[in-house]
């Protein structure tokens, strides 16, 4: 099946098609990261909603919509092995109108964060360039199952956390700041080589060697899932550091939920692999806001 058989080159995308092509249900990290970095700046958000609104959303629906749509455009001929109901190989989004998209998102995304000011304008390069850089030829680091969840986990969280923070700011967070976005980055990692799990199939055909590919769907999981734990447990030691010991408590109490929902995961990791995503990624997630709030409180 090929797109030139489901649709001219010259016809026009579905609105819908467009819209899951951009995949709103992406949106959630970057957008919550935004949010914690924001929260961890230490600024009133009141009297800067405008900015927080803004950063959100250049985070979520440009940058990260943007990161979909250049990905499933680099993927069309994986997807079509993976998941050929998707909207580029499926048709939906005809001819080279995911490029065109993905682009256009691009620069919007440029033009955006220019709005929000320098750190907001340099953070979007950043984030556009990874986007690129994870997905298109020659560089591709999603080939690597070790460069590529690290860079998604650097973009969708680790970068959102620090631009919430800098526009706010207009300047650079301080090194408390930096230091918990970098260790959430970090753990990030081990959730992005969970969701190469769906994809497997696909990648051992097209040469991208993801952790599930080189390492196998037993070892990959249990590096994941210490990768993730590790990353908070050192959150939990730099929040008592600081003094925070009753956050760093409520860390830790997450990350014990996240052990007993990883317990189930590691039964069978192909198949838990979603469920985990909507059970222990939860509590990873509360604890970013949770250590952004201790944060707020302790520079």
């Amino acid at each position: 099946m090929t797109l030139a058989v489901r649709s001219p080159a010259n016809a026009w995308p579905q609105p819908r098609a467009v819209l899951t092509l951009l995949k709103p249900v992406t949106w959630f990290p970057p957008v919550w990261a935004c949010l914690c970095g924001a929260v961890s700046s230490g600024v009133a958000l009141g009297p800067n909603l405008a900015l927080v609104i803004g950063g959100m959303v250049l985070a979520g629906p440009i940058v990260c919509g943007m990161s979909q749509a250049a990905n499933d455009w680099c993927d069309r001929h994986v997807d079509a092995v993976n998941e050929p109901d998707r909207p580029i190989p499926s048709g939906r989004i005809p001819g080279r109108w995911g490029l065109w998209i993905a682009l256009a998102f691009s620069v919007l995304a440029l033009a955006w964060g220019a709005a929000l000011g320098v750190w907001g304008f340099w953070a979007t390069v950043a984030g556009v360039a990874a986007a690129w850089a994870y997905s298109a030829e020659p560089v591709r680091l999603k080939r690597s199952g070790w460069w590529g969840p690290g860079l998604v986990g650097l973009s969708y969280e680790g970068l959102p956390w620090f631009t919430g923070a800098a526009v706010l700011l207009q300047a650079a967070p301080r090194f408390e700041v930096v230091a918990i976005a970098g260790l959430y980055a970090l753990g990030a990692h081990g959730i992005m080589t969970l969701n190469d799990f769906k994809a497997l199939e696909g990648d051992r055909l097209h040469g991208v060697r993801s952790l599930p590919v080189v390492l196998g769907p037993e070892v990959a999981p249990r590096i994941a899932c210490t990768v993730m734990a590790l990353a908070q447990l050192l959150v939990v030691a730099l929040l008592v550091i600081w003094g925070a010991p009753w956050h760093a408590l409520a860390v830790l109490a997450l990350l014990g939920g996240q052990i007993l929902a990883m317990r189930v995961l590691l039964r069978d990791p192909k198949a838990r692999a979603p469920w985990y995503n909507a059970t222990g990624v939860l509590m990873y997630v509360s604890g970013m806001m949770v250590s952004a709030f201790a944060l707020r409180g302790v520079i």
